[in-house]
């Protein structure tokens, strides 16, 4: 029975993409793809000529039944503009519709802005919860940043840069100046990753251009208990012994019971 493939493609340097990826697109009958011109950029670089059609948010009603019918006769690879298709992309309704006339669908490995971040972030990460693009508006934004305030695993999230500027003063105002990770043309020419404050974040993106990935951290306890401030200065002892971060928490928290996590933010605050 044929196969629908999907199949991750870079976010933006051509050289991410895996052999596998490559084999695939070479192989199957058919590409579906959110954007033809943009896939054929890519289609080119490797010299792969299989046919291609659009599939998209505007056209997929339109679309998913010619792709059905296409996929009882020969394997179909599904790609977005960037990283894995459906994260942010369309694509659910032909996956849950070849899914539900049984049909294969295999999924493949590759690139994504979110871990790629998370990566680049420079933070301690336990955990995260991705939420793609923010809202475009500022109550439902607000609303949104409000229902994360006491999230306190890392904060993923998609921006673009005619909405950088607004969306980075409501997660201060909402979340407070807490450490934030500003990942601009991640993989691309002009990659550049800010990690400071959100009101550093701010100042230092004047004149927002690219795509941006968000990684806020995670919220830890408002109030300071005095396990906590025994816990400020062992670190502070800690460090002048020159233990590692790694080693002065594990050792605090085994005396204290205070989180790693918060540990991970007072050591920080030494260095501020």
């Amino acid at each position: 029975m044929p196969t629908l493939y999907i199949v991750p493609t870079p976010i933006g340097n051509l050289e991410d993409i895996t052999l596998r990826a490559l084999r695939v697109l070479g192989e199957v009958g058919l590409i579906a793809a959110e954007d033809t011109r943009v896939t054929r950029r890519l289609l080119a670089r490797y010299d792969i000529a299989t046919p291609i059609t659009s599939f998209h948010e505007h056209n997929r009603r339109s679309k998913l039944g010619e792709l059905l019918d296409r996929l009882t006769e020969l394997d179909i690879a599904l790609v977005s503009d960037a990283g894995t298709p459906t994260i942010n992309d369309p694509g659910q309704d032909l996956i849950a519709a070849a899914t539900g006339r049984g049909f294969d669908v295999v999924p493949l490995p590759g690139a994504s802005a979110v871990t790629t971040a998370l990566a680049a972030s420079g933070m301690e990460v336990d955990g995260f919860v991705y939420v793609g693009f923010l809202p475009r508006t500022k109550s439902k934004r607000a609303g949104m940043l409000s229902s994360l305030s006491s999230e306190q695993r890392a904060i993923v999230a998609f921006e673009t840069p005619h909405r950088l500027a607004s969306a980075l003063i409501d997660i201060r105002d909402t979340l407070g100046d807490r450490r934030i990770a500003v990942c601009r043309e991640l993989t691309k020419l002009h990659e550049e990753v800010f990690r400071g404050t959100v009101s550093g974040a701010i100042s230092h993106f004047a004149n927002p251009r690219g795509e941006f990935t968000l990684v806020i951290d995670g919220a830890t306890e408002s109030s300071t208990t005095g396990d906590e401030v025994d816990a400020l200065d062992l670190l502070a002892e800690a460090k002048s012994r020159g233990l590692s971060a790694r080693d002065a928490i594990a050792e605090i928290g085994a005396v204290t019971g205070v989180s790693r996590r918060d540990l991970y933010s007072r050591w920080l605050e030494l260095d501020a």
